[in-house]
């Protein structure tokens, strides 16, 4: 082979190797697929029973990330319901698990919180937009992803809150009536509930962790007496006609709190005011307070089990490539030119949709860079669409002011080489034409 054919051939290799060297030095491509899993949560907060979907998204991300994504919303009529009075900034708290297998073994748990606005007793409680949970590649292959379960927690904001009289959460039995009332009284929300019978009772149902019991005093008022989760606790009874030194009043004062509990344990509790005698009591409102609560109550804590077999979706991770900047090790010229070092790996190289290595119904998701199209699932269970979001590294602009010319990163530039070997290219063919005119033209003087 002679020298000239040679160079072009390495020439030729050298531009190859660049536009390789593009290719697997960008950022890997984001591939997307999903599948849906339905849950079933049943207690605390979710009563008789909440459906929950949740649409599972693994997606590589730029810095060697996995993150996996859960869209959460509910499936049917029910709703998780507030267990009680709150102010604004109650959270509702979701945990799910995601259980790995394949080059990676372990589990991500992705989590997602949605602050609420001010609760009643039974209010519909907003879910989070979205759970996530990521970790870090730590090697090439296929890995697979399946969800687990899924836990729901209500933590209630600290503060409090006034309950007025006609509260869905107050039962009255006996001879009530609820009376609107002149602005000049200045009762809560201008109304309150009067009774003139004996043993007639007012019950509260509140989750917290102190009440309190408001209305009205003024002459002629009968005694109150006052029970909590069944106990008696006035001792003596409440006294609505006196003021709080012990003397008859004379006028009326309202919104008074006659009564308040002691500090007491976070959770459900009863509350009855009972009128002692045959004379007129009011109920006007309840102030009930909650204290700081540091973890969820387990009591309002849901269980989620999953409905069905979702399947998994398996993700392949690229692994790293040679950098081309290393010298070859063989001879260019014992290359085949047949053989394109550009050219990239056919689906024969990477894992098939139908794999069964690691078993299991499951959707193959192949991050391919610049690529996109869909998923094929193997049966099906699972249906996912993927798409791809090409990644573009950022190329740095400029250098330190050293005197010295940036180097441009990543090797040389693709067009700079492909000049490069056009120009040798042209070169060894004007030197071949040149030699040959030479030779014809000596050959014509001889004659």
């Amino acid at each position: 082979m002679s020298r000239w054919r040679k160079a072009l051939i390495a020439a030729s290799v050298g531009a190859a190797a660049s536009t390789a060297f593009v290719v697997t030095s960008s950022i890997p491509g984001q591939a997307e697929a999903s599948l849906v899993a339905t849950y079933r949560c049943t207690n605390g907060i979710a009563g008789a029973g909440v459906d929950i979907e949740a649409r599972i998204t693994p997606q590589i991300e730029a810095g060697g990330l996995m993150n996996v994504r859960w869209g959460i919303s509910y499936k049917g009529t029910q709703r998780f319901g507030s267990p009680g009075f709150f102010p604004e900034g109650s959270s509702l708290d979701l945990e799910g698990v995601v259980d790995i297998s394949g080059a990676w073994v372990g589990q991500l748990r992705p989590r997602g919180a949605q602050e609420q606005g001010e609760l009643v007793p039974g209010e519909f409680l907003d879910l989070p937009e979205g759970l996530s949970d990521q970790g870090s590649i730590g090697r090439s292959g296929t890995v697979r992803f399946k969800p687990g379960a899924l836990t729901v927690r209500f933590t209630p904001a600290e503060g409090e809150v006034m309950v007025n009289n006609d509260a869905p959460d107050i039962t009255y039995e006996g001879d009530w009536r609820r009376r609107r009332t002149a602005e000049e009284f200045d009762d809560h929300l201008y109304d309150v509930h009067r009774t003139g019978v004996q043993n007639a009772k007012a019950t509260l149902n509140f989750t917290g962790t102190k009440v309190a019991y408001i209305a009205r005093r003024e002459r002629g008022l009968g005694k109150i007496q006052v029970k909590l989760d069944g106990e008696t606790v006035t001792d003596p009874l409440v006294e609505p006609g006196k003021d709080r030194n012990g003397t008859e009043m004379t006028g009326t004062a309202s919104k008074e709190v006659l009564w308040e509990s002691p500090e007491l344990e976070y959770g459900p509790h009863i509350l009855e005011i009972i009128n002692y005698e045959e004379k007129r009591a009011y109920v006007d409102a309840f102030r009930v307070t909650v204290s700081d609560i540091a973890e969820p109550p387990e009591h309002d804590e849901a269980t989620c089990d999953l409905q069905g077999d979702p399947g998994a979706i398996d993700v392949t991770v690229p692994g790293p490539t040679d950098d081309p900047s290393d010298p070859p090790t063989d001879d260019p010229g014992d290359e085949d030119p047949g053989d394109d070092p550009s050219e990239e790996p056919t689906d024969e190289d990477s894992t098939s949709p139908g794999d069964d290595s690691l078993g299991g119904d499951h959707v193959a998701v192949v991050p391919t860079g610049s690529s996109s199209g869909s998923s094929t699932p193997k049966s099906s269970k699972p249906t996912a669409t993927r798409y791809v979001r090409a990644q573009v590294p950022k190329t740095p602009k400029g250098g330190v002011d050293s005197g010295e010319a940036p180097v441009a990163p990543g090797g040389p530039p693709l067009g700079l080489m492909t000049s490069g070997a056009v120009l040798m290219v042209g070169s060894v063919g004007g030197g071949l034409l040149l030699r040959r005119r030479r030779a014809a033209h000596v050959g014509g003087t001889g004659r």
